[in-house]
């Protein structure tokens, strides 16, 4: 048995930043991670022979500047092939459709008269109402009951906030906020290129359709992010996620962060309805008066914690909380890239949706709800190597393609439907990209299934939870875990499953370690 001053459990991104942020301030920290490597789902993996890809986040979307610019990471080895990278909306008869800079702030492409118009000012409100959002991502969410006088201030500020779009935009803001993405793009724009495209990114790793009820928050949500300092921009890493979450670690290791990979927990330790430290599969157990869990909420409560030291209530929050994950990730290994008439280098070096409409999301998505896959599934494209070129053999090159809608409990089972999929996911590639699959040398599909059982994700969900109404700030993951701290004295979460939510933002755990530097002298 051995002791630290803190222990956390879980080696993804927000796990590592939490860890650094302790350590930097003189804390003994030890950090487990229970596969071989850190980063969770941000890591770079070679699937086939000389091919490495970000084996699940592929963009980087919503890094936030303020964990970059703590832990200094650029000092650590971050960096990036390209930044701003535009996205081109793929049409069936080749008048693809490009949005340049962040979220489209220059469109290139035949568009109905006044369309370029109409998309600059819902463009503009859009990130003005995301901007109000913003501040908030690295804040503790508020009480709304039996808070103190801190709790007062995060509930005027955010009041304020939105006070601050001025009286329209405020009026334009709530009324907005919880309507569908749909019903908005259609109020405003005609193009099915451009509305199918941001659809798509309002549907993106959610069990939301573009007509669903809040899926305007789940856009505004990614929207408030950053990349390279650029509100909703998008960029690639070199040398893949994984990078990214290297130079997290090294800033750690720097602060005197001791980190074990191949340790997985099995179980939290409590005495006195106190957590004192955590037991290891091998059987030795380590001592802390903090422990944080970067863990999914429900495998942190239900498992490793167990049932017995929660109250019913809780337990059953915690149970009920939705995390059915709906994306796969196909990877291909090609032998080179075919003439794709229409398309030019950097368009093809940017970000590709195969989304050509509202109706053809929300047709996607209908089957989810039934337990079936997408006959049509929307894509999301990227080719790494054409702007890093270390990813892939000399002359080749790989591609990764989020897919939707590939529902976690799908019927019969993903070991049986698994192939059916990755066909259809080629077929509809083929359609837009001709002679892309006479290219293919090796391919990977990975479904919900694939994620749960490799990165520990309850569902395949990777935001450790839905982005919904009623699982978002003082509400994530639940009424009574909503500001990091626990039931459980002396146990925190820091994961993707607490305030702001997931993506690689690393938010979430830099509050949770200002949250317990602020309890915990």
């Amino acid at each position: 048995m051995t002791s630290c001053d803190a222990i956390i459990i879980g080696g993804g991104h927000n796990g590592l930043v939490c860890a650094a942020l302790l350590a930097r301030k003189g804390r003994k920290v030890v950090l487990l991670e229970a596969a071989d490597e850190v980063g969770g789902a941000a890591r770079t993996v070679e699937f086939a022979p000389g091919f490495r890809v970000s084996h699940v986040a592929h963009v980087l979307n919503q890094l936030h500047p303020e964990v970059i610019r703590v832990l200094d990471l650029k000092r650590h080895g971050l960096a990036l092939a390209a930044s701003n990278i535009p996205t081109t909306a793929l049409s069936d008869d080749g008048r693809h459709l490009t949005l340049h800079g962040a979220f489209g702030d220059r469109l290139a492409g035949e568009l109905p008269l006044g369309e370029a118009e109409a998309w600059a000012a819902l463009r503009t409100r859009l990130l003005r109402f995301a901007g109000a959002l913003q501040p908030f991502l690295t804040q503790t969410p508020p009480r709304l009951r039996g808070g103190g006088r801190g709790d007062a201030l995060t509930l005027g500020k955010l009041g304020w906030a939105i006070r601050r779009l001025g009286r329209e935009e405020m009026r334009e803001f709530l009324r907005m906020i919880l309507m569908d993405v749909a019903d908005v793009l259609e109020e405003e724009l005609s193009d099915p290129r451009l509305m199918g495209a941001v659809a798509f990114d309002a549907a993106l790793g959610t069990h939301l359709g573009p007509r669903s009820p809040t899926s305007l928050l789940a856009l505004l949500h990614r929207l408030a992010g950053q990349a390279d300092g650029v509100p909703a921009a998008l960029a690639l890493p070199k040398g893949g996620m994984g990078t990214v979450a290297a130079a997290i670690a090294a800033a750690a290791r720097a602060a005197g962060v001791e980190i074990r990979t191949g340790a997985p927990v099995a179980k939290i330790l409590v005495e006195g309805d106190r957590a004192v430290g955590v037991a290891l599969a091998e059987g030795a157990e380590i001592r802390a008066p903090i422990i944080v869990s970067g863990a999914n909420p429900r495998t942190t409560f239900l498992e490793l914690l167990g049932p017995r030291a929660l109250d019913a209530g809780f337990v059953r929050r915690i149970g009920h909380v939705r995390m059915r994950g709906n994306a796969a990730k196909l990877h291909l290994a090609l032998d080179g890239l075919p003439d794709f008439p229409g398309l030019s280098p950097e368009q093809l070096a940017g970000r590709l949706v195969i989304a050509p409409g509202i109706d053809a999301v929300e047709a996607a998505f209908n089957p989810a709800k039934y337990g079936e896959a997408s006959p049509e599934p929307v894509l999301e494209i990227v080719i790494p190597s054409l702007t890093d070129p270390s990813l892939a053999p000399a002359g080749k090159r790989v591609m990764s393609v989020v897919a939707q809608y590939a529902p976690a409990d799908l019927r019969g089972g993903w070991k049986a439907g698994g192939p059916a999929f990755r066909d259809r996911i080629l077929t509809v590639l083929e359609r837009h990209l001709p002679g892309l699959s006479a290219r293919v040398l090796a391919a990977e599909l990975l479904t919900p299934a694939d994620l749960e059982a490799r990165y520990r994700m309850p569902g395949g969900h990777w935001h450790h939870g839905e982005l919904a109404v009623d699982q978002l700030m003082m509400l994530r993951p639940v009424h009574g875990a909503g500001q990091y701290a626990t039931p459980v004295p002396g146990l925190y979460l820091c994961g993707a499953g607490s305030h702001p939510g997931g993506g690689v933002m690393g938010a979430a755990g830099l509050n949770a370690a200002r949250r317990i530097l602020a309890e915990v002298r």
